[in-house]
């Protein structure tokens, strides 16, 4: 199985070796690539770290994955660079939770025992680990483990997985999670490569977001992994479970569970297709491989876009490719978020609305303009929600948001996405569209490997871009500032229109007044974004009644597409049909993706009788949610 392993995620037609096509794939890529300056000056509130006086530029991993006790044991190695020799006696790391035994400093070709402290703990960052370094050391070793409760890795048993036999590991680093299971300078402003040696039971698999360095065997349970392109800690990431692997493209495959292998690869059969797509958008795909990892249900997001293998839920499995916008989305992210990175959590929405922007051009490109059009009419409906939601915090709604004394993973909303993807979306507009690609292939040619702040972006956007082009029609150049540091949105957003869902809004029009009868609706045909748009649009007046007809119609409740089930179990909750109750709960129960879970269990908190089943089935499916997602539920659950 190794030997396979190696060949199947890595080999390429042609190629000597998996390395030399990655540094032929990546050139001129820099090794160790650098923030844009107000970031690396030390301004990233969310780290400790300091790395303009010594800054970590790799590492050395060693782990051995503890199934028993939940943990990761080991050690990790960091060269390096002292960036100012006359204050760079100590090395600042971060970290949360972690047990660490001893640390040393290599010194004339020795590693000699270092004095070491933490720092005052602090709600959202963890502590700081205070190195002392030796005149001249470049190199510093930390033995450690981790904590069972460790925020950035989920354990999971036997029976939370697809297979039911075996147990599961996996890693969810961004925001600020890495320094749970790595002491690092956890800021997307710090870019390092890594070398890691995982240790995992030899009937499992453990797989990384990087390349597998060697033709090890899997009986060995020893496996050895590289990445050689710099990339902020918040990417690195892990997996170990019963893993199998199925090639779609040349460059492109997926890992998941044998049960959901074959239902995964034919899923995701379109991903050359996007990769295609975006590079002749956009510019070469320099990560080698693009893969997907399906993650078992417990996942808190819809997917993560570590480098080489974005880790996906499986609830986007729908059997008929109507969701892989979010196979889209991470890809898009090769380019906006992994190789042109937010320096800050601040400037998050640099990673989220290029990549929601990307997302729906890769969509259009693959699979046309109407479809792509729906896209951006549904994301308009998540941002006004979410707008209506932060009412009365408009701080929040702006895209340069201030997550000073905050959990960054406050600041993952529409905003970011959608907000920013319209931004985007209006310079196409006023500028036109061949124009506007020439400048972002511009962009991430001149930032590749690089972490950048909105202020950099600003300052780019205006030299190369409104000082050089002329806007196409009469309302002129957009207020760049208004867009990026006020609430609300604009007056010039871009509107969108959709003649399939504005056939789906007659027809609603249609029944709501009585002239259509449920099973006369003119469905036959629909798509997931019109179901979608259907189920959205039912008005506060409906009663349970008229529900049960729809679901007698249509079978509703038994969706196999996640997006339309969850919106109608919240429609169903909110309208008092209660004919989902039993697959709401088995949902709640086995589903942990934050964006289903919250307006659910929201909506339950909305009447007394909600609150208790609310409060009941949480009890119960807590254990199996991930951190992320109980730190959102805890706070919806904790209303009266």
């Amino acid at each position: 199985m190794g030997g396979v392993l190696v060949t199947l995620l890595l080999a390429t037609p042609g190629c000597e070796g998996p390395m030399d096509e990655l540094e032929e794939a990546a050139d001129p890529a820099p090794a160790a690539a650098v923030a844009s300056p107000d970031a690396a000056a030390g301004g990233d509130t969310h780290s400790f770290a300091r790395p303009m006086e010594a800054r970590v530029t790799h590492m050395n991993i060693d782990w051995t994955v503890d199934f028993d006790r939940h943990i990761l044991d080991g050690t990790i190695e960091l060269d390096l660079q002292r960036m100012q020799a006359e204050l760079a006696g100590e090395l600042v790391l971060d970290s949360r939770d972690l047990d660490i035994s001893m640390v040393e400093a290599r010194m004339d070709d020795h590693w000699r025992e270092t004095p070491w402290k933490y720092g005052d703990a602090d709600e959202h960052l963890g502590r700081a680990v205070i190195v002392q370094l030796p005149a001249g050391s470049t190199q510093v070793r930390i033995s450690y483990a981790t904590s069972p409760e460790a925020s950035g890795l989920q354990w999971l048993e036997p029976a939370q997985t697809a297979g039911g036999s075996h147990p599961f590991l996996y890693s969810q680093a961004q925001a600020i999670h890495a320094r749970s299971f790595i002491p690092c300078q956890d800021s997307p402003a710090v870019r390092v490569t890594f070398k890691a040696t995982l240790k995992v039971p030899a009937e499992l698999t453990a797989v990384m977001a990087g390349v597998n360095a060697d033709a090890n065997k899997k009986e060995t349970g020893v496996f050895h992994y590289e990445m050689p392109l710099a990339i902020p800690p918040y990417l690195i990431a892990l997996a170990v479970g019963d893993l199998k692997f199925a090639e779609v493209g040349p460059r492109t495959g997926v890992w998941a569970e044998p049960a959901l292998l074959s239902e995964s690869a034919a899923e995701f059969a379109d991903m050359e297709k996007m990769l295609n797509a975006t590079e002749a958008l956009y510019g070469p795909y320099r990560w080698l491989r693009y893969d997907i990892l399906v993650l078992p249900p417990s996942f808190p997001f819809g997917g993560m876009e570590n480098p080489m293998l974005t880790f996906a839920t499986p609830t986007i499995l729908a059997g008929d490719r109507s969701l892989v916008a979010l196979v889209a989305h991470e890809m898009a992210h090769s380019w906006s978020g992994n190789l042109v990175t937010n320096a800050t959590w601040s400037d998050f929405w640099l990673n989220e609305g290029f990549t929601t922007y990307i997302e729906k051009r890769i969509m259009e490109a693959v699979y046309g303009q109407e479809r792509a059009e729906m896209e951006w009419v549904l994301g308009r409906q998540d941002l006004d929600k979410q707008i209506t939601d932060l009412a009365e915090t408009p701080a929040d709604q702006v895209l340069h948001i201030d997550l000073s004394g905050r959990d960054p993973d406050d600041g993952m909303t529409q905003i970011a996405y959608e907000k920013g993807a319209l931004f985007l979306r209006l310079l196409e507009e006023t500028y036109g569209r061949d124009v506007f690609d020439n400048f972002l292939r511009d962009w991430f040619d001149d930032h590749a490997f690089a972490s950048v702040t909105t202020s950099t972006f600003r300052d780019y956007l205006q030299t190369h871009l409104l000082d050089t082009a002329t806007p196409a029609g009469a309302a002129g150049a957009p207020d760049v500032d208004v867009w990026l540091t006020r609430p609300g949105l604009p007056a010039d957003a871009p509107a969108f229109t959709s003649q399939a869902l504005t056939e789906v809004d007659e027809a609603l029009a249609s029944w709501i007044g009585g002239t259509t009868d449920t099973a006369d609706l003119p469905v036959a045909g629909w798509n997931y974004q019109q179901w979608l748009h259907f189920v959205r649009g039912l008005p506060d007046s409906l009663e349970a009644g008229p529900m049960a007809e729809l679901d007698s119609a249509f079978n509703l409740t038994g969706s196999g597409n996640n997006e339309i089930l969850a919106a109608w179990m919240r429609q169903s909750i909110r309208h008092g049909y209660h004919g989902v109750d039993e697959r709401l709960e088995r949902f709640l129960a086995s589903v942990g993706r934050r964006k289903f879970l919250e307006p659910l269990y929201k909506a339950l908190m909305e009447t007394p009788e909600g609150r208790v089943r609310a409060k009941a089935i949480y009890q119960d499916a807590r254990p199996h949610y991930h951190a992320i997602a109980t730190r959102t539920l805890d706070k919806v659950l904790a209303g009266d």
